[in-house]
């Protein structure tokens, strides 16, 4: 390989010596090995020359610096050598002439691939040849054995399509040889053909058909026709971005030919949308996932990992899909002719491209060294010290009497890596606003807009203006945002609506003070930024909440405990935050803690850092502990009631008078209890959840009741002056609804389960569990309701219960909000599901209070009354209807129970990772399979009419 170069931005080539081996004036084999990049290994290959050889290297200096080179780069290349001596030896001798191909037998082929792949290793390893020089043979070579394979094969009437690396000619030494197969017609005899072609050739190379349409599933040759057909109605945006490099390389020239231009037709004339380009950044960011250690980097993988081969390589792919529709000169297939072409049109900052251009050859040669060894196909460099020691050797790195080789090669890959990731992070965004600024503008008008469109930002004129309102001026604050705006455009173009986050992040900077807090938020922690962003794109609530409330950014530092947490910890949170206040004070302050845990919880859920399930208990854990603050304020301001001094929620005496500045401490009398039900029972609270409860209290007479149903009043009234999470509570579910007490004793609880309670009331209380106040007190009212609740539901109860249901779902949806894609009360959604488990929960004796839909269907399967088809059908519903509902209400910014049309519906499936028509289609997929259930376990015949009586299903 060539001399290295030290990989900062400024630094020059290394004056060091040829790495591999470095010429002697004379023929020393043992002062050759003793000074190559492995001596052992060196020593150990001239060892197990036949002598006939070895007396040649003797005899020349310049083949036996080429052989040294090649055995310590790689054990394959030295078993190429000692196993064929005299041909590997007249191939070193002569680098410059290429053997010709032996086409004769697969053997013969793989014989002569090892010696062309010998005399290209070597010209790189002893310097004569570059980066690109290297992996231009390297193609050739690829493109030979597929010819000779097509002929061996009697596939001449087919035409071999590099794609990949191959179709870019910058193959490396274990590339996968990525091609698709195209045939004259539809004749079946040609799959046969193609069959023999692609076994041969994988006898000789790694041979990879997988880009195919359908891939590994699709067929393995298709006529031109059927191509065409595919891009025009199925195919995705990555294999449009594959069409990249796709070129003819063996067979059927003028096939390929008319392949090439129909390819090209239909890339560069589909415009690349918004949705296209997240779905290709999505594919990247799980690859990059892919080679991480548990959602950490890998520091030795050189592709994948961030700042890796993959982020030049895409970057410049992602800009040729942008502009290369306008600008031909674009449409190139390798990488490093890409970014020279970008920087020329404008398209990239030209010492972006320069450095982009020597990090990529840099990294590429990295992995052409640990691909060499063993002839494997790896892009990782070795963990091991002493083997990553002997690669920095064969790249050029030498001990110095500072730094060892190793240390060298490791600092400079970190250094590399780090400024590699930097510039493709900001890539896309730089050229853009020196347009706008005004400063430097090679991009034009149309190529600006161009790009902002194809990153989601559809307004030109208004993203131009927020942009200068945010970076101008000559304040600190406005040069720090001057130098984030890059990174920060590029978060917000991977959100739902990369326009509502910049008119979200322009209005949080809004004032001096504002904008340079935020600036050194965001330079001090980077991840705070990135969060923020995805939070200001993705939802105009918690984006109104920011810009009320910005002191809530430090609540994004840090992905949050997908835990519920420790229900003490956070309920002692929650009073320290109330402690000292009073009146109004109280729920401001309540409110805000609310707001920074939701904030939090929310980001998770949008960064993809918690699932439903652990956003359901963490929203769940939240409003307890809340609630425990509210009752013990509540319960402070009782205690000077009927003489003493009032303080707490409503400030002096709940009438307006002034406070008094220390409470007297009289016992609180009446001990009160909060009830959680439906879904805060069942610990699964979502964004657009009601916090259903009920009150009981534990007085004796008609003055402790008196005082309890005040003390419960005030506390819905504080609750309900807000809005937060808190402010949704609902006491409806109470005995006798909105015409009973607030509060009863558990005598009164008793009595009205036993006497007057209706079936569906039964079933609305199977998740009750104790969620605030006097905890002992809730678990004696429901430890002593249980017998009742969990009793198995006679014939008569059965039927009115599925009346009333059949009743709602005709009823209870809300005119204006589409029936057939209802995410709550549709067939198969939320309601259908959850009241289809509670129904089987008590019917069959499976009743846990406070658990979730997932786990009663579990606990369902696991006691056989649900079978795996029928308990996966309805999880699937749940989940999916769960996920969407609390997306799309974070998105709105408002309780969104059914699926939105149009744009609304286009920026939900984004925020899901799916498409318009995936999203309505896997909705259709799971709510039918979970009515199905439904209809055969709640009601056991089809649904009855309204008022009348269920009948058998045809």
């Amino acid at each position: 390989m060539r001399p290295r170069q030290p990989m900062t931005r400024a630094g020059g080539r290394d004056a060091g010596a040829v790495p591999g081996a470095e010429p002697l004036p004379e023929v020393d084999l043992a002062a050759l090995a003793a000074r190559s990049a492995d001596p052992a290994r060196v020593d150990a290959f001239l060892g197990a020359l036949p002598s006939a050889a070895a007396a040649r290297l003797e005899a020349d200096t310049g083949l036996a610096a080429a052989a040294v080179a090649a055995a310590a780069a790689s054990r394959h290349l030295a078993r190429v050598v000692a196993s064929g001596a005299d041909a590997a030896l007249d191939v070193l001798d002569q680098l410059d002439r290429r053997p010709a191909v032996d086409a004769t037998s697969v053997d013969g082929l793989r014989r002569w691939r090892d010696l062309e792949q010998l005399r290209i290793a070597t010209l790189d390893l002893t310097g004569r040849s570059t980066f690109e020089d290297t992996v231009l043979a390297l193609s050739d070579l690829a493109a030979d054995v597929l010819t000779a394979a097509v002929g061996m094969a009697g596939a001449t009437e087919l035409a071999v399509i590099g794609m990949g690396k191959l179709g870019g000619r910058e193959i490396n030494y274990s590339s996968d040889v990525d091609v698709v197969l195209v045939a004259p017609d539809g004749d079946p005899r040609h799959v046969q053909s193609a069959r023999r072609l692609v076994t041969l050739a994988g006898a000789v190379v790694r041979i990879d058909t997988a880009l195919r349409p359908e891939g590994r599933d699709g067929p393995v040759v298709r006529s031109l026709a059927a191509y065409d057909a595919h891009w025009r109605r199925w195919a995705e945006p990555w294999e449009f971005q594959a069409l990249l490099k796709a070129r003819g390389v063996a067979g059927n020239e003028a096939l390929a030919r008319r392949f090439e231009r129909l390819a090209a037709r239909r890339l560069w004339s589909r415009s690349f949308s918004a949705d296209d380009l997240r779905s290709l950044r999505a594919l990247k960011r799980r690859g990059e996932l892919a080679a991480s250690h548990g959602g950490r980097p890998d520091r030795w993988e050189l592709k994948r990992s961030p700042g890796g081969i993959r982020d030049i390589e895409f970057a410049a792919q992602l800009l040729q899909l942008v502009h290369g529709q306008h600008d031909p000169e674009l449409r190139v297939r390798a990488t490093l002719p890409a970014l020279v072409q970008l920087a020329a049109g404008g398209y990239v900052a030209e010492e972006d491209a320069a450095w982009l251009g020597r990090a990529y050859r840099h990294l590429r040669r990295l992995e052409h060294a640990v691909q060499l060894d063993d002839d494997r196909q790896t892009h990782s460099l070795p963990a091991d010290a002493r083997e990553r020691h002997r690669v920095a050797r064969v790249v050029g790195y030498r001990d110095r009497p500072r730094s060892s080789a190793l240390e060298e090669l490791d600092a400079e890959l970190a250094a590399c890596r780090a400024a590699v990731r930097a510039t493709h992070e900001r890539l896309y965004f730089r050229p853009l606003l020196e347009a706008f600024s005004g400063t430097r503008a090679p991009l034009s008008a149309q190529a600006a807009a161009a790009r902002l469109a194809a990153f989601g930002f559809t307004d030109v004129d208004r993203t131009r203006q927020a942009v200068t309102e945010l970076s101008r001026g000559l304040t600190r604050s406005s040069r720090l945002m001057q130098q984030l705006l890059p990174l920060l455009l590029d978060w917000l173009s991977a959100t739902a609506d990369p326009d509502l986050g910049l008119l979200a992040l322009r209005r949080l900077t809004t004032g001096p003070t504002r904008a340079m807090e935020l600036a050194t938020a965001f330079r001090e922690s980077p991840e705070t930024a990135r969060r923020a962003c995805t939070v200001l794109g993705s939802s105009r609530r918690l984006g109104d909440l920011l810009v009320r409330h910005p002191d809530l950014i430090d609540a994004l530092g840090t992905s949050g405990d997908a835990s519920p947490g420790d229900r003490g910890e956070a309920a002692k949170a929650a009073r320290d935050t109330i402690v000292g206040r009073q009146g109004g004070a109280v729920r401001r302050a309540l409110g805000r803690h609310v707001d920074r845990a939701v904030l939090r919880i929310a980001a998770d859920d949008l960064l993809g850092d918690a699932d439903d399930r652990s956003v359901g208990r963490r929203l769940t854990t939240t409003a307890d502990a809340a609630l425990d603050a509210l009752v013990d304020a509540a319960g402070a301001h009782d205690r000077g009631h009927d003489g003493g001094h009032d303080r707490g929620l409503d400030g002096a005496n709940g009438l307006g008078g002034a406070p008094v500045p220390e409470p007297v401490p009289v016992p609180v009398p009446v001990p009160v209890a909060v009830i959680a039900l439906g879904r805060f029972g069942g610990r699964e609270l979502s964004y657009a959840s009601d916090l259903d409860v009920a009150f009981v209290h534990a007085g004796g007479d008609h003055g402790d009741a008196r005082a309890a149903e005040r003390t419960v009043a005030r506390l819905v009234r504080t609750l309900r002056d807000g809005d937060d999470l808190l402010a949704a509570v609902d006491v409806d579910l109470r005995p006798e609804g909105r015409a009973g007490p607030l509060v009863r004793t558990v005598e009164g609880y008793l009595s009205y389960f036993e006497r007057w309670a209706e079936p569906w009331e039964r079933l609305a209380w199977t998740r009750a569990r104790p969620a605030a106040g006097d905890l002992g007190l809730a678990e004696d009212l429901l430890g002593a309701l249980r017998p009742r609740l969990e009793a198995r539901p006679t014939g008569d109860e059965l039927r009115s219960l599925r009346r009333i249901k059949a009743r709602a779902e005709a009823e209870r949806i809300p005119p204006g909000e589409d029936p057939d894609f209802h995410l709550k009360l549709g067939p198969g959604g939320l309601t259908d599901v959850e009241l289809c488990v509670q129904l089987l929960q008590l019917q069959h004796g499976v009743v846990t209070a406070g658990t979730t839909t997932a786990e009663g269907i579990a606990a369902l399967a696991a006691a056989g009354v649900l079978n795996a088809a029928e308990a996966g059908a309805l999880a699937d519903a749940h989940r999916f209807c769960a996920s969407a509902r609390n997306r799309w209400t974070l998105l709105r910014g408002a309780r969104g129970d059914a699926l939105p049309s149009g744009d609304d519906l286009a920026r939900l499936a984004r925020s899901l990772a799916t498409s318009p028509s995936g999203l309505r289609d896997e909705f259709r997929r799971v709510t039918r399979r979970a009515r199905r259930v439904v209809e055969r376990r709640f009601y056991g015949t089809a649904p009855p009419a309204p008022g009348g009586r269920a009948s058998p299903r045809p």
